[in-house]
This record gives structure tokens, sequence and C-alpha cells, in this order.
């Protein structure tokens, strides 16, 4: 594990976000890019009629769309659904693209997974199974959702807030990253999506505000199974 320096903006090209899922996290992080100058599409599983009063509360940078056209539409996208509905994430849309897991294993709602009961798997590892040809990134995971758009704070600030990300793919773990450090977050870097566990549910790191040092010392307490 090691805290990344302070990076730049997230590259100029990279200017819409495709966020597969409206809920809780997925509208937080919705306003908070918006306020950025990010352009959102945004989906849930109900249809895009179903999204008209938060599209008019986020304003002329987003729109409401089906999940595929939302993840065509994104530069990157932001897959923030259930854990039991993750096969249903439009693979071909999402090709070649970042996406960045926010999924939490909660057993009671999602029913068991027992590859994730044992250790053999982390949650975004599932993802990235499913998403073959995409580059996957643990983020936004280990927050609550309204402390996105509330919790962040300038470069520098003393005792600044951080968050977690892993990915198999530098480029992808350096975007969650970009995009932390714009929504007011320090970074510590996990490594690979097979160490993700160590920031999932009900380990050390899970849902607290901690600064770098505090989440490197919490992502190492983590026990492999709970």
């Amino acid at each position: 594990m090691r805290n990344t320096r302070r990076p730049q903006a997230v590259a100029p090209d990279m200017t819409t976000i495709g966020i597969i899922g409206a809920g809780h996290i997925g509208s937080h992080v919705a306003r908070k890019a918006v306020e950025l100058g990010y352009d959102v599409v945004i989906s849930n599983s109900r249809g895009p009629e179903t999204l008209a009063g938060l599209v008019a509360e986020l304003g002329p940078r987003a729109r409401a769309a089906t999940a595929a056209e939302a993840a065509a539409a994104g530069d990157f996208a932001v897959v923030t659904v259930p854990l039991r509905n993750y096969r249903d994430i439009p693979v071909e849309p999402l090709a070649g693209k970042i996406v960045i897991d926010t999924n939490n294993y909660y057993w009671e709602r999602d029913g068991r997974f027992p590859e994730l009961d044992n250790g053999e798997a982390t949650t975004s590892g599932l993802l990235q199974e499913h998403l073959l040809k995409s580059k996957v990134a643990k983020g936004f995971n280990h927050i609550m959702a309204s402390q996105i758009t509330s919790d962040g704070t300038p470069p520098g600030t003393q005792n600044r807030r951080a968050l977690a990300t892993a990915s198999d793919y530098p480029e992808a773990s350096e975007l969650v990253a970009k995009l932390y450090d714009e929504f007011g977050f320090d970074t510590v870097n996990i490594g690979p999506l097979s160490d993700s566990w160590r920031v999932e549910r009900d380990r050390p790191a899970y849902v607290v505000r901690q600064n770098a040092a505090e989440l490197t010392e919490n992502l190492a307490k983590a026990p492999r199974t709970i």
C-alpha cells in the first residue's frame, strides 16, 4: 500500500461520467461531479423517466439514460448498484474504459456469495471478471454517501480525509486518485483488486473518517474474512 502524491486534474478528455445506479452514492457522485464541471449521464434500473427530479436538480450538465446509454456516453463510468445485480452491467459499451466500482457485499440484501464468504474473491474482482475488457478500480465504497459532497477539503489541508482505491490497472487507480483529489480527498492505493478486501464491509477502514496515515494503518489491520 502506498500514499499517492497529489495528482493533477483529471485528463481534459475525460469530461463525461456515465453513472450506472442513481441511489445514494450515484446521486452524490453526480452532484459533486457537475459542481466540478463534469457532464453526467445517469441511469437506474427503473428507466430514465424516473430520474426527472434528480436531473432537474443537477441542471444542464446532466441527463438521464438507460444503463447501456450511460455506459456508452461516459469517458469513464461509475458502477454503483447492489452487488446482486452486478451481472446486469452492460459489457460491450464499457469495453476499453475505466470503471469505478463502489460495490459492497451485504449478504442480507444480496444473498450469499460463497467465494466472498470464504475469502476467495473480492466484490470489485467479481465485476472485473464480468467486465473482462474494462479496467475496474475500487472507489467511493467506504464513505457515507452524503459525505462525498460534504467532507472534501482543499489539497494540503491538515488531517485531510483519505479514501482507498485498488485496481489491476495503474491508469485506473490514477484516475480514481485524480477524481478523489478533485472531490477533496487524499488517496491510499491498496494495490491490485485481489487486495481490495481490505476496505470492504466490517473491516477497520470501512466508513470511518481517517487521514492517509490512519487509513494505511487500518488497511493493514484488516482480517481476510469476517
